[in-house]
């Protein structure tokens, strides 16, 4: 019997939860490192039994379907994705903060409530950017969901984050990570190092949380395999390399991602704020270019429904929140995070994307590369497995 065959890059795939996405990687370590009630729904433990300290390095914009692409400028990360790695899916939509949250939280994106890169606070027209958060919304209440982190301390695990500096004390910080010793770092050489003496510094069970971000930003900036991002990528090798040389031996490394990314050329993008169509009924618009949430005038959603869907076409899928929630693309979603959501939800197909040129900064409608939705390429992330 013969496997199926991987879906093409732009195939719309759905997120796995409960046993093959981001969210179930730290529940699984912690059911290694013996956290009581920690559910190793990845099948970790037989490859990794007598392990008791954990490393896991998150690489921001690093998806499966770009690790081929890599290949010539990541020989390391190539190889052992080949040998001891596997796909997984984030959650939806395929973005950093919500990403990051359920990699923390150990939970689809409907419970955390860290919904899209940026959301209406309900009540409002304020629009939230996740990646600006300064702490208002307070983040214990917005993100309520116990962290994995928390969870692993009171049961006796030592936990170290390690991150860049500028992102201490943040409210996303706070939403992902509460609960680790959070320790500052920037760059590769000093992510490396700084996760290293934390693996090593106690006798006990140790889970240490690595974050890299350069190669979703050159991604975005100039584009999936460009210049920079082969460079980026070469770095990203150099680190992993570093970080599996230095593995005591009661120790594994896991590498993952957040999402994936795929270019968007200049022809697939629409702009909703030069298109006076796509502005009628719609009150307020968050998400981001590759998901977009209308939140739409009162009696306005089958209106606005049918103007995006015939503006957009085959390009986009429009649906209502209803219909997406129904769907599972956030796992279930309690009713004090639903308006969130957008009223309407249009997740772009392809290699589209939907500007808002004017109401975001310029350089958004600027990148290059873009991810949020569905795609097999933008939601596919690797999980690679090593052992000290």
């Amino acid at each position: 019997m013969t496997s199926a065959a991987p879906p093409d890059p732009l195939d719309v795939v759905a997120p796995r939860y409960g046993g093959g996405s981001l969210a179930d990687v730290v529940p699984s370590a912690l059911a290694v490192l013996g956290v009581p009630g920690a559910v190793d729904l990845l099948g970790f433990t037989p490859r990794l039994a007598g392990v008791r300290r954990i490393a896991v390095l998150l690489v921001d914009g690093l998806g499966w379907y770009q690790i081929p692409t890599a290949a010539p400028y990541a020989p390391t990360l190539a190889g052992l994705a080949a040998t001891v790695g596997r796909p997984l899916t984030s959650g939806f939509p395929s973005t950093t903060p919500t990403s990051l949250v359920s990699f923390g939280a150990g939970v689809a994106p409907g419970p955390h409530g860290v919904l899209g890169f940026t959301v209406r606070v309900p009540g409002t027209d304020r629009v939230l950017n996740h990646i600006e958060w300064a702490g208002d919304p307070e983040p214990l209440t917005w993100q309520p969901v116990r962290t994995q982190w928390e969870r692993a301390r009171a049961a006796g695990v030592a936990v170290t984050v390690v991150s860049r500096p500028e992102f201490a004390g943040s409210g996303l910080t706070l939403a992902a990570n509460r609960g680790g010793d959070y320790r500052g770092a920037a760059g590769v050489d000093a992510l490396a190092a700084t996760m290293l003496a934390a693996l090593a510094a106690g006798p006990g069970p140790t889970l240490v949380s690595g974050y890299h971000p350069d190669l979703d930003r050159h991604g975005h900036l100039t584009g999936v395999d460009s210049a920079p991002w082969r460079i980026a990528a070469a770095e990203v090798d150099a680190l992993v390399a570093r970080l599996v040389d230095g593995l005591p031996p009661d120790a594994a490394l896991l590498v993952t991602a957040d999402h994936g990314q795929l270019d968007v050329p200049a022809a697939h993008r629409f702009d909703l704020d030069t298109d006076s169509r796509l502005r009628v009924g719609v009150r307020v618009v968050a998400g981001e270019p590759r998901v977009r949430y209308l939140h739409v005038e009162p009696g306005a959603v089958d209106d606005v429904v049918a103007a995006w869907s015939a503006v957009l076409g085959s390009a986009a899928r429009v649906e209502t929140r209803g219909e997406a929630v129904a769907a599972g693309r956030f796992g279930p979603v309690p009713e004090e995070h639903l308006r969130r959501i957008g009223d309407v939800v249009v997740t772009c197909h392809g290699t589209y994307a939907v500007l808002a040129s004017r109401s975001e900064p310029p350089a958004v409608s600027r990148l290059v590369a873009y991810h949020g939705a569905d795609t097999a390429a933008e939601l596919t992330i690797p999980l690679l497995v090593v052992r000290g």
